[in-house]
């Protein structure tokens, strides 16, 4: 069987740890070849390929990014683009795809498997917003990266005595806002499930002050004000209709600094937390991933995606991971609330 395997959406650590167990397990328990389409659903869209055997995928476990590149194309906004898709599988003779992406990227492998092409899915996303898995592999690293900032970021603010706000990503999820500012000691953790009250964590950062010790505000990109304000670096779409966002965290310390008449600073964190070496629960995880993939391969389990469930990887229906996001629920942030103003 010739497999394609491409990597698709936002990079993040642990992508190439699928790669390389898909393709070792593939080669050396089954017999199978691989083709790796570069740059997501431009790939197979395109044509773009590059070799993809034992040699390729040496030493890329501790590697962060993609081997293959990525993008976020979406053939289905590209007119004749499913059957460019198809034409060009055909010409490679490629039997099945190994899609690797989050919301976006199985979206359109669920799509494309519901069309007859032979697709099997692996989570990938920092957010941790995929529904039917426990976790998605690149959270623990990002939430990782974001909780030692916040550790160093705790001195700084202190011998300044001052507000230091820092934007993580979350677009509609608060995953990683709320693990890394729990983790690092956050006095205010702000989440798109929820608006807040800017009045509300302007009398927290006051309270932190009067203690003589000096406030940390972890702020997820996509959290927004009941006043509804919310900063925009850009209007435009990109091919899956999401808005760049940014400049909710520069926002908010200017609000704070006018409110406490205490100075305020802004971190964004951004591609950070996606860059670098993958941690070690997530090698483990994308490695497991790849592992279960190519056997859902194997066996012909097509139009699933593979899940964590407690200490299992399963598999599940493509449209069950992405039919609707996982969100942070209310009661996970009330738990959370109590450390607020603390």
């Amino acid at each position: 069987m010739r497999i394609g395997v491409l990597t698709g959406g936002g990079d993040c650590p642990g992508l190439n740890a699928v790669i390389r167990a898909v393709v070792r397990k593939g080669v050396a328990a089954y017999g199978h070849e691989f083709v790796g389409f570069r740059d997501g659903w431009k790939g197979p869209l395109e044509g773009l390929t590059k070799p993809l055997g034992i040699a390729e995928v040496r030493g890329i476990l501790p590697r962060g990014g993609t081997i293959l590149g990525s993008s976020r194309t979406n053939p289905f906004k590209i007119e004749g683009g499913v059957e460019k898709i198809k034409a060009n599988l055909a010409e490679q003779g490629v039997d099945a795809l190994v899609a690797i992406g989050g919301e976006d990227t199985l979206g359109v492998a669920t799509k494309l498997n519901d069309l007859g092409v032979n697709v099997v899915g692996v989570p990938k996303t920092i957010d941790n917003d995929l529904n039917a898995t426990d976790f998605t592999f690149g959270f623990d690293t990002a939430v990782n990266i974001a909780m030692e900032a916040i550790d160093r970021l705790h001195t700084t603010a202190e011998s300044h005595h001052r507000t230091l706000v820092v934007e993580v990503m979350g677009r509609h999820a608060g995953w990683i806002a709320l693990h890394a500012g729990l983790a690092g000691g956050a006095n205010v953790i702000l989440l798109p499930e929820r608006e807040f009250d800017v009045e509300q964590v302007a009398t927290y950062v006051t309270k932190r002050f009067q203690v003589e010790y000096a406030p940390i505000v972890v702020v997820a990109e996509g959290a927004h004000p009941l006043e509804g304000q919310m900063a925009l670096q850009s209007q435009e779409l990109d091919s899956f209709g999401h808005v760049r966002l940014g400049g909710i965290g520069q926002w908010l310390a200017e609000q704070l600094e006018e409110k406490t008449g205490k100075e305020a600073r802004t971190v964004v964190l951004g591609h950070i937390q996606r860059g670098g070496t993958p941690s070690a629960f997530d090698r483990v995880l994308a490695t497991r991933f790849g592992l279960q993939a190519i056997d859902a391969v194997h066996e012909g389990d097509f139009g699933k995606m593979m899940a964590l469930r407690g200490t299992d990887i399963v598999r599940v229906p493509l449209i069950d991971g992405t039919g609707e996001l996982k969100t942070v629920p209310l009661s996970r942030y009330e738990e959370a609330e109590v450390f607020f103003g603390s």
